[in-house]
């Protein structure tokens, strides 16, 4: 035994042999295990890259309709939106679709569901169509939240769509939605370019699925809105469910597929990206059989050859190995070492080779490591600022440092003069910069040539080259004989190349033309990021622009303040409801500016109780109240919100102000028309049917006489609702801006005549005994519509004798002023207070006095005669004197419409007295 145990010893051989198999026994152990490991790790990798890219386009899509989303949500706080007005939504709507290209309509529904409005408009529009049954419309009937639909075909545009959908609500009521249809071609472009721009061996598919399975988004627009739940249930209904994985599965052909899967939370829609297993798993499998090849290779090699590596190539390969671990550490190698090595570059077999190789590889490697440093300071001037000229000065310094050149530039077009010219250099000449002017149709230009064919162009000696001859006077001034152009591939900045000089001839190798590229891709990056910048800057300032623009173009007031409360931004109409300049509003204290505009409320402790009431947070967030603007009431709706982050982080408030006094209006008018209506009705109504009874009764014989009296005022009474219904017509035309005139020529005398006459009907009265009329002999014929001009001049005469003591005249006078004729109607009575005047031309406006109220009358007569009036291009106005009221109304001769625009609507008296009566028609 021990004699054995000395052989072996002795025996270097079976020592080797032995210390082999054992290394090749744990060498195939560890192979083993790593090959398990590793192709396990592998797997996870893949798997953890293909869900990264759906959690990536995941993100990317729910940033995409959160946006989308908050566009309606925006839209929906407009004033014309709101109150469905088509003018406003027009301009609310093309303004979004101008800056959002994913937007292919935008439009309007109301409480039932029918289409109000849509932008564009285009031919085929589906205004007025029932879209109550779509998913999304009966969704939002249930939140207050924006929404987003499932994946359909547009009636209106015939495309794939989404919709992003804005529920409107008028306070518990439900008032219809606005809603963005997003064009699904939009989602899918991001995802053909992920496959275009992936690697040929990795197929993914990619399709993104809305809460039904639909296919909403995919490179092949073929497959929009198929559904994919059909082929693939398990993975369609985990992604809806909220859950995320990567699972194998098998397709529809049958084949083995890697399924991933991300939910987008925003919107209850999920991502799919799947590609065949055998693809995905290529690089694992591989790696399995290249590891066990390697294992069977490397036993049964080793064991012949490991006696000659052994003694030729263990021994020595030890010393390279030493030698190797100190390539690229900053280390000294030792005189002994580097002797040991230099024996072993001596041997003219593979280990002198691979000695003589390594040598010239820790050469290299250090000069690689230079240039690597270098070039990761250029990489870090790049993104550290976008100052180009001084990024450009660094990455030339850069390149004569490393390539040794003396001279070095770029060329860039300069697009005002279109001639390439120098725009950064080193070690040129004056002389040279000034006139190294390139023409771009120049074919003999190594920078074009460059440019054209985006590859590196080299010309070793000018001297000697033929397509350098017309540049070689040049050359030889500029003091070089070699040049390399390298284009820069800039795509959003204008061409431009990296030239370096040399003197003598040179032919540049692999090496510098791949190093001078990598330069040329820094530069090109550093041109590239500072044309972007420029580009996005002008691009935000102009969006800044249009957007402070439309607000300050708002006819409602809005005011933003941070937490402090202090005011951060107000549009023009704060500085019209405040009376402050806009700069001085800015940075004031928001309290202070709302009791600047409270100061002119019309109730100043009742409008500050209910601003104080909308602000706070557990309220209704509105008030209203009036202010005195201009020497008119005006009605204020004031609401408040608050800013908040995409997190939801209270960032300030908001109120805007909105002028509701049209709106007001219109509820007082329609008040009005029905109690004044359902009055002047009953009365008429009453005596018809009064004496239509009495007439009817079978226990009385009434006389001839008498049942001519009844009928005669049946007739009277049915004359009367005529008229009323008539005015009302009136009234609506002349709203409607549908009355027509009727013109012919006609004497003022005759019409004042015949007016006087239907006065006298109305009234019961002998209006003869107290008109006085005073009209010129020489006043020329009116070319008017007779009826309409009959009726002006009986409801004012009518209304001076009404509200008159009975024993004053009324006056009706005329005069010629120029081109116009001018009819005035006064009377002395009590007149129109000071407030009232302007109003009384106003549809149902009465003025509330006890005398006004004592005569019947529905507030429609002197609307009606100012639509008649300048229906003919006149105009009515209330001229001031001392007692009672004097109403003149002008017609131009000839008829000339809009002749009378420019006259005053109404005049008032400094005593407080203008109008036509306290209560006139």
């Amino acid at each position: 035994m021990l004699r054995r145990l000395f052989a072996f010893r002795r025996n270097l051989s079976l020592q080797l042999l032995a210390s082999y198999l054992l290394f090749v026994g744990f060498v195939a152990l560890g192979a083993a295990l790593f090959r398990q490991t590793a192709s396990q790790r592998l797997e996870a990798d893949v798997r953890a890259a293909d869900l990264a890219l759906a959690r990536a386009i995941a993100q990317e899509t729910n940033s995409a309709m959160e946006s989308a989303l908050q566009a309606v949500r925006q839209l929906a706080t407009y004033p014309a939106v709101q109150d469905s007005d088509s003018e406003g939504m027009y301009q609310a709507f093309s303004t979004l679709m101008s800056v959002r290209s994913d937007v292919n309509l935008v439009y309007r529904l109301d409480e039932r569901g029918i289409m109000r409005f849509h932008y564009p408009v285009g031919p085929e529009s589906t205004v007025g169509v029932d879209f109550s049954f779509r998913d999304y419309f009966q969704a939002a009937q249930l939140t207050r939240n924006p929404v987003a639909s499932k994946g359909r075909i547009s009636p209106t545009t015939m495309q794939p769509v989404a919709t992003a959908v804005m529920p409107l609500w008028r306070g518990t009521e439900f008032d219809g939605v606005v809603a963005t249809n997003m064009k699904l071609q939009s989602l899918s472009h991001a995802l053909s370019a992920i496959v275009r721009d992936s690697a040929p061996d990795e197929t993914y598919d990619i399709a993104i699925v809305d809460a039904d399975g639909q296919i909403v988004a995919n490179p092949d627009p073929t497959r929009l809105l198929l559904n994919l739940g059909q082929s693939q249930a398990a993975v369609v209904d985990a992604v809806l469910q909220g859950r995320s994985g990567a699972v194998i599965g098998r397709d529809e052909s049958g084949g083995e597929m890697l399924y991933s899967y991300v939910p987008i939370v925003s919107v209850g829609w999920g991502v799919v990206v799947s590609r065949p297993t055998a693809v995905a798993f290529a690089s694992v499998n591989a790696f399995q059989r290249g590891a066990l090849v390697a294992i069977v290779v490397f036993l049964a090699g080793g064991l012949f050859f490991w006696l000659a590596l052994a003694r030729l190539v263990i021994s020595p390969l030890e010393r390279l190995t030493q030698f190797s671990q100190q390539v690229g550490r900053e280390q000294v190698f030792g005189e002994g070492q580097r002797q040991r090595i230099s024996d072993l570059e001596r041997r003219r077999d593979q280990i002198g080779h691979l000695a003589r190789s390594l040598s010239g590889m820790h050469a290299s490697i250090e000069a690689r490591l230079a240039e690597l440093g270098t070039l990761l300071q250029t990489s870090g001037a790049v993104v550290s600022t976008l100052d180009a000229s001084r990024i450009l000065d660094r990455i030339l310094e850069q390149v004569e440092r490393l390539m040794g050149v003396e001279m070095c530039a770029i060329f860039a077009l300069d697009e005002e003069q279109g001639r390439f010219r120098v725009q950064a250099s080193r070690n040129m000449s004056a002389w040279y910069r000034q006139h190294a002017i390139i023409d771009p149709s120049d074919p003999g230009s190594v920078t074009m040539r460059a440019i054209r064919s985006g590859e590196p162009i080299q010309i070793d000696d000018t001297e000697t080259n033929p397509s350098y001859v017309h540049h070689r006077a040049r050359a030889r001034t500029a003091g070089f004989r070699s040049v390399l152009a390298v284009p820069l591939s800039a795509p959003h900045a204008s061409p431009a190349a990296l030239l370096v000089f040399r003197p003598e001839p040179h032919a540049f190798n692999e090496r510098e033309i791949a190093l001078l590229s990598n330069f040329a891709n820094h530069a090109a990056m550093a041109i590239e990021n500072a044309t972007l910048f420029a580009r996005s800057d002008m691009r935000l300032q102009e969006q800044t622009r249009r957007l402070e623009s439309l607000i300050q173009s708002m006819q409602d007031g809005l005011i933003l303040e941070d937490l402090e409360g202090r005011v951060l931004y107000a549009n023009r109409r704060i500085e019209e409801l405040s009376g402050r300049p806009l700069a001085d509003i800015t940075g004031a204290s928001m309290s202070e500016l709302m009791s600047r505009i409270l100061d002119r409320a019309e109730e100043r402790q009742e409008a500050q109780a209910a601003v104080e009431q909308a602000l706070r947070h557990d309220g209704d967030r509105r008030a209203r109240f009036a202010l005195h603007l201009n020497g008119n009431v005006r009605q204020i709706r004031l609401r408040v919100f608050d800013v908040t982050d995409s997190q939801g982080e209270r960032l300030g408030s908001g109120r805007i102000l909105q002028d509701i006094t049209q709106r007001y209006e219109v509820d007082r008018m329609k008040s009005s028309l029905i109690s004044t209506v359902s009055h002047e009705l009953r009365t008429p109504l009453a005596a018809i049917k009064g004496y239509a009874t009495t007439l009817l009764a079978e226990d009385v014989n009434w006389d001839a006489q008498s049942e001519r009296e009844f009928l005669a005022i049946i007739s009277q009474e049915t004359d009367h609702l005529s008229e009323l219904v008539d005015d009302l017509l009136d009234m609506s035309r002349i709203e409607a801006g549908d009355l027509r005139v009727s013109r012919q020529s006609c004497e003022l005398g005759e019409l004042v005549q015949r007016a006087t006459q239907r006065a006298r009907e109305r009234v019961h009265e002998q209006p003869d005994e107290r008109l006085v009329v005073s009209l010129p002999e020489a006043l020329p014929s009116l070319f008017v519509d007779p009826a309409r001009i009959e009726t002006v001049l009986r409801n004012l005469i009518e209304n001076a004798i009404k509200y008159s003591p009975a024993t004053k005249p009324v006056r009706v006078t005329a005069e010629l002023e120029g081109r116009d004729v001018v009819v005035r109607v006064a009377d002395e009575g009590p007149g129109i207070p000071t407030e009232h005047g302007q109003r009384v031309f106003e549809s149902f406006y009465r003025v509330d006095r006890g005398l006004a109220r004592s005569q019947p009358g529905a507030g429609l007569g002197l609307a009606i005669s100012q639509g008649f009036v300048k229906a003919h291009g006149g105009d009515i106005w209330l001229e001031a004197q001392e007692v009672g009221t004097c109403v003149a109304f002008s017609l131009p001769l000839g008829g000339d419409a809009g002749h009378g625009e420019g006259r005053p609507a109404g005049l008032v008296t400094a005593e407080g007295v203008s109008g036509s009566g306290p209560g006139h028609d």
